[in-house]
């Protein structure tokens, strides 16, 4: 498997310039940035949550974890990790745990800790354990455009 075809399609319509990195296989973010030999704070990971009645991603560097106190304080409700079935079922060409940190690919709102949208490169899992994705700052901030940011990481 390769990065995901629905994601391939959303980068390649939006004209993101992006670089594909194989890497041994990874099931978690921080093997996959010691693989790639990037620092952990450059690795975005995905982590889809229930909010209320509906599903969103919430992007942070693979070094820290989500506070789900932070986000249900910020989004006014309640807020839970979603199950491994709805991952599947909105992630079909995705293996599971790898999913992108691209939520507009895939019809979902995304929100991005702040540590995310500093000036640097950011990498990816594409949507397998063994493809890490590479962008510049500049093209990971127009994928973001019009998601909501704060700091939510710990």
């Amino acid at each position: 498997m390769a990065i995901s075809q629905r994601l391939r399609g959303y980068l390649d319509r939006c004209g993101t310039r992006f670089d594909e990195w194989p890497h041994e296989p990874a099931t978690e973010m921080a093997r996959a940035a010691q693989a790639a030999h990037v620092p952990g704070r450059q690795v975005a990971k995905a982590v889809l949550v229930q909010a209320g009645d509906e599903y969103m991603l919430a992007v942070l560097p693979s070094s820290k974890h989500v506070s789900f106190n932070f986000l249900q304080q910020w989004l006014a409700r309640d807020v839970a990790l979603a199950e491994e079935h709805t991952a599947a079922a909105l992630f079909p060409d995705c293996e599971l745990g790898a999913i992108p940190p691209v939520g507009a690919a895939f019809g979902l709102k995304t929100i991005i800790d702040d540590d995310m949208l500093m000036d640097q490169d950011v990498w990816f899992e594409g949507g397998d354990h063994h493809t890490l994705v590479h962008m510049n700052a500049e093209n990971w901030r127009r994928l973001q455009k019009g998601a909501g940011h704060f700091a939510f990481s710990i």
